[in-house]
């Protein structure tokens, strides 16, 4: 009979669901069988290791396994089926039980006939890590704290008749930091795991924003344009309401020529996106600028390892191709993905195609640095269909096939449509300090340039084209050019006080813009400018400190409270001022300079109604700075303030079975908001805003196998009457374009078959988003949207194959909805001046088919 291989396990431990504000106390193993090879398979001839990824959960049980170094399919596999019948005592943050990652080698070793076999690798403190062991960025427990076990358990000597049968083995482990999202400060700050959740169809990393309660995503400009994004009760525009980070670098862009805070996360790949932070409110002390409605951050990982390669092609010569890769010996943190995708798009004018690269590496610097280089370069060029007028299309005028479809999807404008480029790198050191410390530096460049056609309303605002012609068109080209140097940095010191850990947290920005702003009127024909309506170089620096602190004067009790403040100062070249005035002849450029500062106190405070219900409330102050275009010389820089408060529940049961389920209310005023204007198409402002709202979403899993995510949400946004209380929240002209209700479900469910003999993994995940109706001006309301997405995945050994279908019941819906006055039928047709309702057409039942390999770059030992 042939001898089993002896086996090592030596466990490193790496908490990645701990805060650090409380000591960590590592898992202790309670059972831990050795694995088993199977008799066809024959012991490696020399050590091999199998380096093993665990999710050990709050009951001790082993919840996942990922393979992080490979040796060999059977090694691996046997490893794995061992790893799954573990058991410990769990991790614990205090006195509570926490999901924690842990690395951990199984080293098979050759059977030794009548010789004593030594441990080829020990765990105990002090001895160098395994490769590829992840290390988390903030602090928790001290490094080098252990728990009991002692060194890697030495088996017996090796019988030369029978198998080995290794004893059970004890682990010695070494917190290494915590890199858990920190606890929310508001019941809508949500730290959401994409996870299982990434089945679901998607587009892009845009709609991930989806998983967040009360948020929708609308596109009138085509697949590359950045989304409107409406949240909380707020048209947020590109982004002039939402602060939008990747990996801690900021995406709004300054006085950008299609609306002041324009983001586009076209660029971002969706296979590296690990989880996202949503804070719906301006209620953390790091929040900045554009956080009027809240903050979202992404944040990038690649838990697989190796390397996966994706090709798509579907509806209307959609193509996709994904390559990512994640070095098996490297954490999480290391990974580079490259995505190129184009398409006819659905319809007339509605083609695209970009490609986007992305890089990081995480390097150790010392024994408790971790240096963080990232990278991303990105084009793209898309066409857009604009809006079309209802009336257009119910009588069959719009110049396209006159069969519904056709005419429901068709456009006027072909020259609609824009293009763009960024680069992006960044450096962030993350250190841990002495008592549970950490220090985080980061610096970062960013270049960028847009250009973006669009034409809203036809041919209505040429009054006063040259003698004897007809007006020339409204399309309008936008065109930004920029580059932005940042740095940015926090500080923990890890302090106690009576006895307990105070998290005391410190923190600094600097950002500095320097950007062409522009926008012209074109020719309707041959698309040449013949107008220019601002142009505009601009300067700005933005200096920021915020300081938080969070409390526990009693057991069931936590304070936090915050105070961020921020300067501006603006530097505008203006290049578009009259040639002429009373006074005689001029130079058509002028410059001017702005300063701004405001100061957000944030505050919340926690009661633990018992161990799984807590009650959040929280208040706070934010801003949104100025569009560098409306300042003149000299002032004190405007900006919009915004007040918003929040109560309500939240409730977790760990497990096995998780769930999670969250509720508020919340009310907001805003100083100065904005409204869509068709005659310039961006959003313009119409003075003070309020907003009362409410929100109800859950979360449950199940193992590896169901995830489940639901939310509604519901917000009734105002425009209040001059003079009117601050205190009559209801009261008010209703703001238009803005959904009162919100429902998102999404759905995933996996399991294992076997087909033939053979394993096959498979999963089915549906996606459904229900939009009630949206007001319009002059008291219109558009149709509710129900839609419904598709996804299903079957994988046998390293091939997968996946079928896809957005829209499933093929829904003939309206992405935007506007209601205005137009004169599409041409320069010389008068026009009506009667508003009607304006559309951009959303997208049909469209499928797409997948082929993937999942290549581990590694050849199997023998």
């Amino acid at each position: 009979m042939r001898s089993s291989p002896v086996w090592i396990p030596t466990l490193v431990l790496c908490v990645l669901s701990a805060t650090g504000e409380l000591p960590v106390t590592p898992p202790v193993p309670l059972e831990a069988p050795g694995p088993v090879l199977p008799s066809e398979v024959s012991p490696p001839e020399v050590p091999a290791t199998v380096l093993l990824r665990l999710t050990i959960d709050r009951a001790g049980e082993v919840s996942r396994v990922e393979v992080r170094q490979s040796a060999g399919v059977a090694l691996d596999r046997a490893a794995m089926n061992a790893a799954l019948r573990w058991r410990f005592q769990p991790a614990r943050r205090g006195e509570e039980a926490i999901d924690v990652r842990v690395d951990v080698p199984v080293t098979f070793v050759p059977p030794v006939h009548g010789h004593h076999v030594e441990p080829v690798a020990s765990g105990h403190d002090g001895a160098e890590e395994p490769p590829g062991a992840a290390i988390g960025q903030g602090a928790g427990a001290q490094p080098g704290a252990s728990s009991p076990g002692g060194e890697a358990a030495r088996p017996e000597t090796p019988s030369a008749d029978a198998p080995v049968a290794p004893k059970p083995p004890s682990f010695s482990t070494t917190v290494r930091g915590a890199s858990q999202a920190p606890p929310p400060v508001a019941v809508g700050d949500f730290h959401i795991p994409v996870g299982q959740l990434a089945d679901v169809p998607r587009r892009s990393a845009s709609d991930l924003m989806l998983l967040a309660p009360g948020v929708m995503l609308a596109n009138h400009g085509g697949e590359g344009h950045a989304e409107s994004i409406y949240i909380r009760g707020f048209d947020a525009g590109e982004g002039k309401d939402v602060e939008l980070r990747l990996n801690g670098v900021p995406l709004n862009e300054v006085s950008h020529a299609h609306g002041h805070g324009y983001a586009d996360t076209y660029f971002i790949i969706p296979e590296l996106v690990e989880s996202l932070r949503v804070t719906e409110g301006p209620y953390d002390a790091s929040q900045g600028d554009f956080g009027v409605a809240g903050t979202v951050e992404y944040q990038l990982g690649l838990a697989r390892r190796g390397l996966t390669a994706s090709l798509s092609t579907g509806s209307y010569a959609a193509r996709r191709l994904s390559l990512v890769w994640g070095p098996p010996e490297a954490s999480e943190a290391t990974f580079v993905g490259l995505l190129l995708r184009q398409g006819h798009g659905f319809g007339p004018n509605r083609s695209y195609a970009n490609a986007g690269l992305m890089a990081q590496v995480e390097l150790r610097v010392g024994d408790e640095s971790r240096l963080r280089l990232f990278g991303t370069s990105y084009g793209m060029r898309f066409a857009s269909p604009g809006v079309v007028r209802e009336t257009d299309v119910v009588d069959a005028r719009m110049p396209c096939a006159p069969d519904a479809d056709s005419q429901f999807f068709c456009s006027y404008d072909p020259n609609q449509g824009g293009a763009g480029q960024r680069h992006l790198l960044s450096a962030e050191l993350q250190s841990r300090l002495k008592r549970g410390g950490r220090f985080v530096q980061q610096g970062y460049v960013i270049l960028r340039q847009t250009r973006i056609r669009d034409n809203f309303t036809g041919f209505l605002l040429d009054t006063t084209p040259p003698d004897g012609q007809s007006q020339r068109g409204d399309n309008t080209e936008g065109y930004y050019r920029g580059s932005t140097l940042g740095l940015r940095g926090r500080y923990v010191p890890g302090l106690t006080l009576l006895g307990q850990p105070q998290p005391l947290e410190l923190g600094y920005v600097a950002r500095y813009d320097d950007v062409r702003t522009r926008s012209r009127r074109l020719r309707d024909s041959g698309g040449v400018p013949y107008a220019t309506v601002f142009d505009n170089q601009v300067r700005t620096t933005n200096l920021g400190a915020y300081a938080s602190l969070r409390v526990a004067p009693l057991s069931w009790l936590t304070l936090r409270g915050g105070v961020r403040l921020d300067t501006f100062l603006f530097g505008v070249d203006d290049f578009n001022r009259p040639t002429q005035d009373r006074d005689g002849p001029r130079l058509p450029d002028e410059s001017l300079e702005a300063y701004g500062f405001f100061a957000s106190p944030r505050a919340s405070a926690e009661l633990r109604l018992t161990p799984r219900l807590t009650w959040l409330t929280s208040a706070g102050l934010g801003a949104r700075s100025s569009d560098a275009a409306a300042l003149s010389d000299a002032e004190l820089a405007p900006y919009a303030r915004v007040a918003s408060g929040e109560t309500g529940l939240g409730w977790r049961l760990d497990g096995p079975l998780a769930l999670e389920a969250r509720g508020a209310f919340f009310a907001t005023r805003v100083s100065q908001d904005f409204v869509f204007d068709e005659t310039v198409g961006r959003n313009q402002p119409v003075g003070a805003s309020q907003r009362l709202g409410a929100f109800v979403s859950a979360r449950g899993t199940l193992r590896d196998r169901v995830d489940v995510q639901a939310s509604l949400a519901w917000a009734r946004a105002t425009l209040p009457a001059p003079g009117a209380s601050a205190w009559k929240l209801w009261d008010g002209t209703v703001m238009p374009y803005i959904p009162e209700l919100l429902g998102r479900v999404d759905a995933s469910l996996r399991g294992t078959t076997r087909v033939a003999g053979q394993q096959v993994d498979w999963n089915v995940a549906l996606g459904h988003s229900a939009i009630g109706p949206r007001p319009l001006p002059l008291d219109r309301y558009s149709a509710p949207i129900f839609l419904f997405d598709v996804g299903t995945r079957a994988r046998w050994k390293a091939v997968e194959v996946g079928l896809s279908v957005e829209n499933l019941l093929d829904t003939r819906w309206r992405e935007s909805e506007f209601n205005y006055v137009s004169n599409f039928r041409g320069p010389d047709a008068p026009p009506s001046l009667m508003a009607t309702r304006h559309f951009t057409a959303g997208a049909p039942r469209m499928f797409m088919g997948t082929l993937t390999l999942h290549l581990d770059l590694q050849e199997d030992s023998p």
